[in-house]
C-alpha cells in the first residue's frame, strides 16, 4: 500500500505536489469514489484509480536525454501551435514530461521522463543537482567580473548560489568569449540574468551537463534513452547534494 500522491507520480500523472492539487481539487477516483483527501494509501495492482475519468495503468518507465534545438517550447502542448520539445521523439508513445525548463532560445541537454517522482528528485531545490552550461557572451570579462559570478550576484529574486565559472575560448575576431558556468539553482532565465548583471549579455546559451550526465555525442534536435545505470547515477547525484547541504 502507497500513498495515492506517489502512485500517481509514480505513474507519470505529474509531480507529486502536482498530484496532491489534482487529488484535492476533486479529479481522482478510487474504486468508483471521489477521494479528496492526502495520505490515503492505495494498492496500485488492485485498485481502480482514475484521473479525470481515465484510468491510471502502471506505465513502463521512460527516461531519455534530447539535444533541443533552440527555437522550441520545453512542453509537451503548446496551445499556440509552436514546436515543443515532444515533438522530436519519433517512437515514443508513453506520455513523457521535461524535467526543469529550457528557455525558448536555449539549446543543449533537457531530460524527459513519465517518472514524477525522478523528475521531482531532480528539480526540487533542496537537492542542488547541479547544470553546466556553455554561454556565448559579447566582449571578455575579466576575472573580477567572472569572480563575482563565482561568489555570488544580486538579482531581482535574491542573491545567486555560488557557481563555478571558467573561460572556455575568447573569439577577439567577433569581441566574443565562451564562459562555462554550473549553477545549483534553477530560476527562471538565471544564466542570462547572471551575465546580464555584469553587463555582459549572453549570445547563445547551451546546457551541456546535468548532474553527471553529459550532452557529449548526441547530434542537435536528437534524443536517445538513458541507460539504468545512468538513471542510477542521476539519483545518488540529487540524494548526494541534498545529504551534503544537511551536512551529512
Amino acid at each position: 500500500m502507497e500513498r495515492l500522491q506517489k502512485v500517481l507520480a509514480e505513474a507519470g500523472i505529474a509531480s507529486r505536489r502536482k498530484c496532491e492539487e489534482i487529488i484535492t481539487s476533486g479529479r481522482v477516483q478510487v474504486n468508483g469514489e471521489v477521494v479528496t483527501t492526502l495520505g490515503v494509501k492505495v494498492n496500485a495492482s488492485e485498485d481502480e484509480i482514475k484521473v479525470d475519468g481515465r484510468t491510471v495503468g502502471q506505465q513502463k518507465k521512460i527516461y531519455v536525454i534530447l539535444n533541443k534545438p533552440k527555437g522550441v517550447i520545453t512542453s509537451a502542448t503548446d496551445p499556440e501551435g509552436r514546436k515543443v520539445v515532444t515533438d522530436f521523439l519519433p517512437g515514443i508513445r508513453e506520455r513523457v514530461y521535461p524535467v526543469g525548463r529550457l528557455d525558448y532560445d536555449t539549446e543543449g541537454l533537457l531530460l524527459l521522463t513519465n517518472d514524477g517522482e525522478f523528475a521531482h528528485l531532480l528539480t526540487h531545490p533542496k537537492h542542488h543537482v547541479p547544470r553546466t552550461y556553455q554561454a556565448t557572451v559579447k566582449g571578455v570579462p575579466h576575472g573580477t567580473l567572472l569572480e563575482k559570478l563565482r561568489i555570488g550576484v544580486q538579482l531581482d529574486d535574491g542573491m545567486t548560489s555560488p557557481a563555478e565559472v571558467e573561460y572556455a575560448d575568447v573569439n577577439p575576431t567577433k569581441n566574443e568569449s565562451i564562459i562555462e558556468i554550473t549553477i545549483y539553482e534553477g530560476r527562471n532565465r538565471q544564466v542570462r540574468r547572471m551575465f546580464e548583471s555584469i553587463a555582459f549579455p549572453v549570445i547563445k546559451l547551451k546546457r551541456i551537463k546535468f548532474g553527471p550526465i553529459f550532452l557529449t555525442g548526441l547530434p542537435r534536435a536528437k534524443y536517445r534513452h538513458l541507460t539504468p545505470k545512468e538513471v542510477e547515477e542521476l539519483r545518488e547525484a540529487a540524494l548526494q547534494t541534498h545529504n551534503v547541504q544537511k551536512g551529512q
